[in-house]
């Protein structure tokens, strides 16, 4: 979420990214906890928000993802959607969350299925960073998108992933929209608790991912 998300092998934005995914409605089970425990100073949310250059890691991350889609996709050329597996084991109090948000982006498209399994395409993991939540690639379809531990407190952290898992899937940040827009990450500050993708969001996704991977582009996503 700052980004969510500075180098190839950097930050990406959700401020998803901080963009797989990460990263669904909350239940009463899935809300963090302390997702209006600490109150959005000016530092915070320019660190969710992100910059230009963590944009630039966002595309990177994704086609590096989409590299090792196409494999699959050649593999399996019949397949109805392409299936994307994540590792989660590094990540281990966020289990719930990125559970959640792979069942969120499941429900949402057609297009794309997300699938735990280990080693996965992307890995999950979880530390301290005063960058915030991000993802990061080698840029040879391989990555890991990163959860912080304070801003996953500060937000709502079933959100802060399944917006880095947006990122994952293609989606630009958009800071400016509303909080009914995943991809809004921190912008609507730490009161809002959507985790779900708009309908403009999730029929860009299956845009994206429409016939397999046939003439995919990342800037389509703008």
């Amino acid at each position: 979420m700052k980004s969510p998300k500075t180098a190839l092998s950097a930050a990406l934005g959700l401020g998803l990214a901080a963009a797989l995914a990460a990263a669904a409605p909350v239940s009463a089970a899935s809300p963090s906890t302390h997702a209006n425990s600490h109150r959005s100073t000016a530092a915070s949310i320019a660190a969710y928000t992100g910059s230009a250059a963590e944009k630039a890691d966002t595309k990177a991350f994704f086609e590096a993802v989409m590299k090792s889609a196409r494999a699959k996709m050649k593999a399996h050329p019949d397949a109805a959607a392409v299936t994307v597996t994540y590792d989660a084991s590094a990540a281990p109090t966020y289990q719930s969350q990125i559970s959640q948000a792979a069942s969120i982006w499941n429900g949402a498209v057609k297009n794309v299925k997300l699938q735990e399994g280990s080693g996965g395409d992307f890995q999950y993991k979880e530390g301290d960073d005063p960058r915030g939540s991000y993802a990061s690639t080698d840029g040879h379809g391989k990555g890991f998108v990163f959860i912080d531990h304070k801003q996953s407190e500060e937000y709502n952290s079933t959100r802060v992933v399944a917006h880095e898992t947006g990122h994952v899937l293609g989606l630009p940040d958009h800071y400016e929209g509303p909080c009914s827009e995943l991809m809004s990450g921190g912008g609507p500050g730490p009161s809002c608790q959507n985790t779900q993708p708009d309908a403009n969001e999730r029929a860009k996704v299956d845009q994206l991912w429409a016939n397999g991977l046939a003439g995919i582009r990342f800037g389509t996503a703008a």
